[in-house]
């Protein structure tokens, strides 16, 4: 046992070792991805680099960094080990089916059967579990009854307080007509609807469609390194989880809402 861990160690140590640890990890365990778009601000922003976790929804297909080359390119298949699902509400890392050798990060907001439309920017899920089940699940929520269904007006606003519109984007022949009115849709078997956070200002799903199993790669780990546009470190983002940093988020609305009952009530600036 003792030689074989010292050729395992002295192996490790070897250059050609070396790689091929790198290149499980990169392939099997966590990849490093940078946040290059506002889609999923304000649960992740411009700037930040995270670790995401391969393993999360199977394994999904390797392909070697940055030429994003299949380790199988005689197969078109993207994913070599089926595993969990995304569940409603997990923020994940897909490759879009449109263009398959990019990376987006979005949020799941429905499953394979489930319903959904957008109006007036307000999503409405009809989850696949039915009237009954929604009931019992969304009470304080809206819900409002359409083609002899109920639907869930905004279901994620309240458990993740990165999802927000932007009061500047209006109805006026701008900007594209899905931001504020999307028509019904079953989501298809084996795929999943994603949108992002900043939901005015994301190219997802109701631009290009649900996302298939077999695209999705993972789902972020933790911030290990954080830059603003002014170049400054964000020093309290690294480390932290989405989760986290949603609680980070909920703390900043709680204390401007602090302050802004103080200035009501006491005149306090």
């Amino acid at each position: 046992m003792k030689e074989f861990l010292h050729k395992t160690y002295k192996f490790s140590n070897s250059w050609t070792g070396t790689i091929i640890i790198v290149l499980f990890v990169i392939f099997f365990v966590a990849q490093a991805f940078k946040i290059p778009s506002g889609s999923m601000k304000d649960s992740l922003l411009i700037g930040d680099h995270l670790f995401a976790k391969k393993f999360a929804y199977g394994i999904p297909m390797p392909h070697i960094p940055f030429l994003e080359v299949s380790i199988m390119p005689w197969s078109d298949k993207l994913r070599l080990m089926d595993g969990d699902t995304p569940k409603r509400g997990d923020i994940v890392i897909f490759r879009p089916p449109h263009n398959p050798k990019q990376h987006f990060v979005k949020r799941c907001v429905a499953l394979p059967g489930d319903e959904l439309f957008v109006s007036d920017k307000n999503l409405y899920l009809h989850h696949k579990e039915g009237d009954k089940w929604i009931e019992e699940n969304f009470k304080g929520y809206e819900i409002v009854v359409f083609a002899g269904k109920l639907w869930v007006k905004n279901p994620y606003m309240k458990e993740h307080a990165g999802i927000h519109h932007d009061d500047k984007i209006v109805e006026n022949g701008q900007y594209p007509l899905p931001i504020f009115h999307f028509a019904p849709i079953r989501v298809d078997e084996n795929h999943y609807f994603m949108m992002g956070d900043n939901r005015d200002h994301s190219n997802d799903s109701r631009f290009w469609g649900a996302v298939p199993y077999d695209n999705i790669e993972g789902t972020p780990w933790f911030v290990y390194f954080s830059i603003d546009e002014k170049w400054e470190i964000r020093w309290d983002r690294i480390g932290k989880t989405p989760t986290d940093l949603e609680d980070d988020i909920y703390l900043q609305k709680a204390v401007a809402e602090r302050k802004k009952q103080d200035k009501d009530d006491y005149g306090i600036y």
